[in-house]
């Protein structure tokens, strides 16, 4: 009779290809065994009983700004909240941490930093700015998983915007290398002449600043990314798309076989123009957050597989960072890695009937193909690692300040009614958050890609 670590019983388990009743035998921290009424014995046994078992959420883009700012976040609070929220693995990107991780010291010091404090398994982004094409070499030795570029303002000084060479030069190095570039795709250009209009007219409220950064902003450098990526070769991945006709883009591109991707946010799924005006700095976002129109019309291409993935675009701040008459320098990025599977399971499936095995696919499955990391992560599968969340798709809640592990407990969905909880996470076969609480020591450990997929 086989023995396996941990057998779950009895739970619903959640695939790309199905939602059926299964046990899963774990050993060594992967998966050994999918079964109904699986035979063998375990040195323990959960019994999920009427609870839905996913992949652990991969969260392809969160700043969690360790070292240099940890004061706005850390790999403590930021990866507690991650499992909080049923995410087992994370890809930090190269800023807000100071140093920022576009040298091969800078990502030596990021990752000893995670292994130190992560609770969950982490990826580390590294950066393409002005002047570091020449390291990009030693950063995928270490393990990257791409090269993020900022087309518009960062807002972080040691974090310089790419001029349009460097973003060609880097996309042919990422190219010769087998590597990946993403990118914050606002054109600088639209973007800074229309803040720098309003700000001198006086005009510096939430309105103004969200017309500043209008949709064609994000559409012409989508374009032109997509231009340079045709041309030199280069993987491209475009983060945080806002509006649907920057989706349809990627796809026309994918279309005729250039190597491209995207992913939205929670926030534009569901918030509104007029939620940034009701709730002010902790909404403020770049790209920010659009119409209705444009929010149904990304659930849309969800539902039909246009849109591939979900990611939270964590970028925390101490609460002060969001305050102020001036809404243009209020510091721009929302707080959410804990809520999204919630968000996507209660607005997704709950509302919109989005399919279970459609948000296993954009927010686990995908995620690990793109990124190289399959099968290992992303999947419930025999030989995966043992990550998953069990969620209760029937604990109605209410979001609270006190339920958050963040450093600064401020979110956009505090007070919204959550119809899915999050009720176990477990990474590689060890529970890390338990019915509320965190109940395991930093365990995550530094996962590098293996591939890259279309």
């Amino acid at each position: 009779m086989t023995l396996y670590d941990l057998i779950l019983r009895r739970g619903t388990v959640v695939t790309s290809n199905a939602v059926k009743p299964s046990d899963i035998g774990i050993g060594d921290g992967r998966i050994a065994a999918i079964e109904t009424d699986l035979a063998g014995s375990s040195r323990k046994e959960i019994d999920a009983t009427g609870l839905h078992i996913f992949p652990g959420v991969i969260d392809a883009h969160v700043h969690f700004n360790e070292p240099g700012r940890t004061d706005w976040e850390g790999f403590e609070t930021g990866t507690r909240a991650l499992a909080a929220g049923g995410s087992t693995f994370y890809f930090d990107m190269p800023l807000n941490s100071h140093p920022p991780t576009t040298t091969a010291s800078a990502f030596d010091l990021k990752c000893k930093a995670a292994q130190a404090r992560s609770l969950v398994d982490f990826a580390l982004w590294g950066g393409l700015v002005p002047g570091n094409i020449e390291h990009m070499e030693e950063l995928v030795g270490r393990g990257v998983v791409g090269f993020k570029a900022f087309m518009s303002n960062s807002g972080i000084e040691d974090f310089e915007a790419v001029d349009d060479m460097t973003l060609y030069k880097g996309m042919e190095e990422a190219a010769r290398l087998g590597s990946l570039v993403a990118v914050h795709a606002e054109s600088e250009a639209i973007t800074s002449a229309l803040a720098k209009q309003a700000i001198n007219e006086g005009r510096t409220g939430v309105r103004d600043y969200l017309l500043s950064r209008p949709v064609v902003a994000e559409l012409e450098a989508i374009s032109r990314a997509i231009l340079f990526a045709e041309d030199t070769g280069c993987r491209l991945h475009i983060v945080h798309v806002s509006t649907s006709r920057g989706v349809a883009m990627v796809a026309d591109a994918k279309a005729r076989s250039v190597d491209v991707s995207c992913e939205t946010c929670p926030h534009y799924l569901v918030l509104t123009e007029d939620d940034v005006e009701r709730l002010g700095g902790v909404a403020k976002c770049a790209p920010p957050v659009r119409s209705f129109d444009e929010q149904d019309a990304l659930w849309r291409q969800l539902f039909d597989g246009t849109l591939p993935m979900v990611a939270s675009d964590h970028s925390p701040s101490p609460g002060e960072m969001k305050a102020g008459a001036d809404f243009f320098r209020v510091w721009g990025g929302i707080s959410g890695c804990q809520s999204m599977l919630s968000i996507l399971l209660t607005d997704g499936y709950s509302e919109r009937k989005l399919p279970l095995s459609t948000v296993t696919r954009i927010t686990a499955e995908y995620v690990a193909e793109r990124f190289g990391f399959a099968p290992r992560k992303g999947r419930i599968e025999i030989g995966a690692d043992a990550d998953m969340a069990l969620v209760d798709l029937r604990a109605e809640h209410k979001l609270v300040a006190e339920d958050l592990f963040y450093r600064h407990r401020h979110s956009p969905y505090l007070e919204r009614n959550l119809k899915a909880k999050i009720v176990r996470t477990l990474v590689r076969g060890i529970t890390v958050f338990l019915e509320g609480k965190i109940v395991s020591e930093p365990i995550g450990k530094l996962v590098t890609p293996s591939r890259v997929s279309s």
